[in-house]
C-alpha cells in the first residue's frame, strides 16, 4: 500500500460520494453490482413482519416531520 501525504488531494474513493463518481465513469462496475441477488423469501411470515414493523416505523417519522415542532 503507497502512503498518502497529507498535502495530497483526496482519491475517488475516499472523498464523500466518491463511489458514485467512480461508478459513473467505470460501466463495468455497474454491471457487476447488478448482478448482485439478494435471497429472501418474500413469503415467509417473519419477513412479512419485518415489512410490516418497517412501513409503520416510516409512517409514524412522515406524521412527525408534518407536525408542528414546539
Amino acid at each position: 500500500m503507497s502512503e498518502r501525504s497529507p498535502h495530497d488531494p483526496p482519491s475517488a474513493a475516499e472523498t464523500p460520494g466518491g463511489q458514485q463518481q467512480a461508478k459513473a465513469g467505470d460501466p463495468k462496475k455497474e454491471e457487476e453490482e447488478e448482478e448482485e441477488e439478494i435471497d429472501i423469501d418474500l413469503s415467509a411470515p417473519e419477513t412479512e413482519r419485518a415489512a410490516l414493523a418497517v412501513q409503520e416505523k416510516f409512517r409514524k417519522f412522515q406524521r412527525r416531520k408534518k407536525e408542528p415542532g414546539p
